[in-house]
């Protein structure tokens, strides 16, 4: 449902981290003062948070922190967006938010956080603050049925396919996951892609394996071509240029 991490932006260059499509939602708390998100080609961008709630995206952000590099990182899946959050993922989608005007309870969350002196302590501020989030929202009715549908679309690459697993139509599934998500389910096959491939180049370029070849094989790609143009559109940037960027590459 969530995943609970600390970060550190300082090895990217001036504080900026490039910030990848994928299929969970994020809220990044700052340690101090704010983060600045700017979307590449977007009009308007970028625009300064003190902690953001972040929708599933298509096109990579770029993150800027100011005052330091540190802070705290939480993805959430779909269904516990709806679940801590009391939103759908659809309210999130393509864009971010402040964390303050999604969920006003946890307004003072990066003030408690500041307060902290340690990663323990931070995630126990964090921690309570979600079950806190579970207890005020319950379970969104359909959510098993999101869960099904997902899994679904995670075990083939066809949609049509998915439909008959799951015993439905093609309409259903779509309606189903625009509705919960904001994305159509091509989109969201093209994002479990895209972070499947991330996975497997972080894993290579750990082991200082090469071979984006294999990566594209493995993640479903036609070809290496196939994966550098997908990163391009996605990232803003090639596999080599993003392992480089995370001091990845050999």
């Amino acid at each position: 449902m969530a995943t609970l991490s600390p970060y550190d932006l300082g090895r990217s260059p001036a504080g900026v981290h490039r910030g990848l499509p994928s299929t969970t939602l994020s809220i990044t708390i700052p340690e101090e003062d704010s983060l600045e998100i700017a979307w590449p080609g977007r009009p308007g961008s970028p625009d300064r948070f003190r902690a953001v709630v972040a929708g599933l995206h298509l096109d990579a952000a770029e993150l800027r922190q100011q005052g330091g590099t540190r802070g705290v990182w939480l993805t959430l899946n779909p269904s516990g967006a709806a679940a801590l959050l009391g939103i759908p993922a659809s309210a999130l989608a393509g864009h971010v938010a402040d964390l303050a005007d999604v969920v006003p309870a946890m307004a003072d969350l990066p003030e408690r956080l500041a307060a902290c002196r340690s990663w323990p302590q931070r995630r126990a501020v964090v921690e309570r603050a979600l079950l806190a989030g579970l207890a005020r929202h319950e379970e969104q009715a359909g959510g098993h049925e999101l869960r099904a549908t997902l899994a679904a679309l995670s075990a083939t690459d066809r949609v049509q396919e998915a439909a008959r697993l799951l015993g439905c139509s093609r309409r259903r599934l779509s309606g189903l996951v625009r509705t919960a998500l904001g994305v159509t389910p091509k989109e969201y096959q093209r994002l479990l892609r895209f972070q499947a491939a991330r996975g497997r180049l972080v894993a290579a370029a750990s082991a200082k394996r090469a071979g984006l070849a294999a990566v594209a094989a493995a993640s479903g790609f036609a070809d290496q071509a196939h994966l550098t143009r997908e990163w391009r559109a996605m990232a803003g940037c090639t596999p080599t240029e993003w392992l480089r960027e995370e001091g990845l590459a050999a």
